[in-house]
Parts: C-alpha cells; structure tokens; sequence
C-alpha cells in the first residue's frame, strides 16, 4: 500500500471513478478512500502532504469529468455518517461537507428557515456547492455562509469565520484541500409558504435540464447578464455529437454522454463548443465544469 501503510481498510488502489460521477466516464483513482472519521480524514490527509502525493475530494460527483487516464494520487469521499450529520438550532442549520445539498434544502425548509429555495434542484453534496458557491439567479449558498470548518494541505483543523471568506460568482475563497462542514444562518419564515416555493423551484429547474436518466452535466458558467446555454443555443449547436457526446436539445449547457461515449469524446466536444461560441457569438466560454 506504499504511502497509505496502516489505511488498508479504507484505501483502495485502482478505483473506478465512473461509477462516483454523473457523467460516469473516466479511468481509475491511484488511490480512492472512504474515512469513517475525522481522525482518519486528518491521518489521510497528512500521508499526502508528507508523500506530496495530489489529494482530491469526490463529492456527489455532479460537476466532475474524469480523464480516461484517471487520476493520480488520492481521491477521498466523505460519504460516511460523521460528515453528513445536520443540526438546526433557531435559525442556524450545521451540516457536513458530503452531506447531498438537497437535504440541507429540505431540512431548511421544514424548520421554516428561508433562503435555500432556489438551490432545490442543484446536485452535489455541502462541500462542493461551498467550493464553487453554488446558486442560481435566486441566490448561492455563500451568502448564508458563516463558518466553514476545514483541513489544511498538512492536515490542520481550522475554521473560517464569516469575515474570512470570500465568495463570489462560481467561486469561493475556500483554498484548503478538505471541506469538512458548514455552518449557514437563515431567516425565519412560514413552513407552508417555503414548501410552495420549493415546489415552483423544482418545477422549473426540472423541466429545463437533460431527464434524469440521462449522463449528463453542465459544462459551463454564465457570463455576466446572459445565459451559457442561450449562446450555445445561439451558435447552433444543440444536437452537437463528437463520438457518444452530445450537446442536450433540452438545455444546450447540458453535454449527454451515451453509453458508448469516452470522456475524451466530451472533451473534444467541449473544444468545439467554446470555438464556435466564440467565432459566432462572440463570447469566450469559461468552464464550470472540473476536469480531472
């Protein structure tokens, strides 16, 4: 097990990763684990600083497009219990880093607490809607922020108070490795009147994305004041195929991957879209989509 000597139980070597994203393409981990505690996270984490081996962390895997050639180094889930534990006290929801977004919504929701709504339909866990700030046109999850617990890259646990962070459009000031958990502040409303709200949300954001049967992910950000799927759209490339990827007729910003398709056939298609985009509309693409 070389580096991860005495981590048996939980490192794994050679994992499959398609089978942890969305888009469920890509090659293997070098090493995948799942931590059952925080005491293993940080024994873990500190392995890859003193080895300056890459650490990755795998949320739900929503925004994530894996080589074909996998990745090196260690990607760590934090799937078990102790990081999706949630805690409402008065107007203050606590939740852990892989706990699904959408249960922080709901849970929100049912306590009366306002301000989550429009993050209904977003995919992924705590940590990575942190990480890229994650919203829509309604809000992102920044803005009810007030502290964030973390690792450092040698495997130190520090926590973030409000003043110290700095979210923006798709971004977040979160430099550490490690996500642990989240503390957001709400505002108190009336239960009935969220859970109508949350329906609409659902609705709308449903009906607009690829079914849900289908590989998919959203490829790229907004540029100020216009919708990325609308210059697609605009460019003529809904329907777009390279391989067994191609650009959803539902919502052009949405890129399906068939079953016969490699993630360098998303690539290209990739390539092709911020080409075309930009020789057509005018508009330089910018990713919100990771590529590992």
């Amino acid at each position: 097990m070389g580096p991860f000597a005495g981590f048996e139980k939980i490192v794994r070597q050679g994992e499959p990763l398609a089978m942890h994203t969305w888009f469920q393409l890509g090659g293997p981990a070098e090493y995948f684990a799942e931590p059952a505690n925080l005491d293993e996270l940080v024994g873990l984490v500190r392995r890859c600083c003193e080895h300056d081996l890459p650490l990755r962390v795998l949320g739900g895997g929503s925004n994530v497009l894996v080589r074909d050639e996998g990745v090196p180094g260690l990607v760590i889930q934090l799937a078990a219990p102790p990081f999706c534990e949630i805690r409402v006290d008065k107007n203050r929801i606590t939740a852990g880093s892989g706990l699904r977004l959408g249960r922080v919504v709901t849970t929100a929701v049912h306590a009366g607490l306002a301000g989550l709504e429009s993050l209904v339909a977003i995919p992924g866990t705590v940590g990575g809607a942190l990480r890229k700030n994650a919203g829509t046109h309604g809000g992102d999850i920044g803005q009810w922020t007030v502290q964030v617990t973390a690792l450092t890259r040698s495997g130190e646990v520090v926590v973030r108070k409000r003043e110290d962070l700095e979210f923006g459009y798709r971004h977040s000031g979160l430099d550490d490795p490690v996500i642990v958990s989240a503390a957001l502040e709400l505002e108190e409303d009336d239960p009935r009147e969220l859970a109508r709200r949350l329906q609409k949300q659902w609705i709308v954001r449903k009906a607009s994305q690829p079914m849900g049967h289908q590989c998919a992910g959203c490829v790229f950000r907004d540029p100020r004041g216009v919708s990325a799927g609308a210059l697609i759209e605009q460019a003529g490339l809904k329907g777009t195929r390279i391989g067994g990827a191609v650009v959803s007729d539902r919502h052009a910003n949405f890129i399906v991957a068939e079953p016969e398709a490699t993630s360098s056939d998303v690539l290209r298609l990739i390539d092709l879209i911020r080409s075309q985009v930009r020789d057509r509309v005018g508009t330089e693409l910018e990713l919100e989509l990771e590529i590992w």
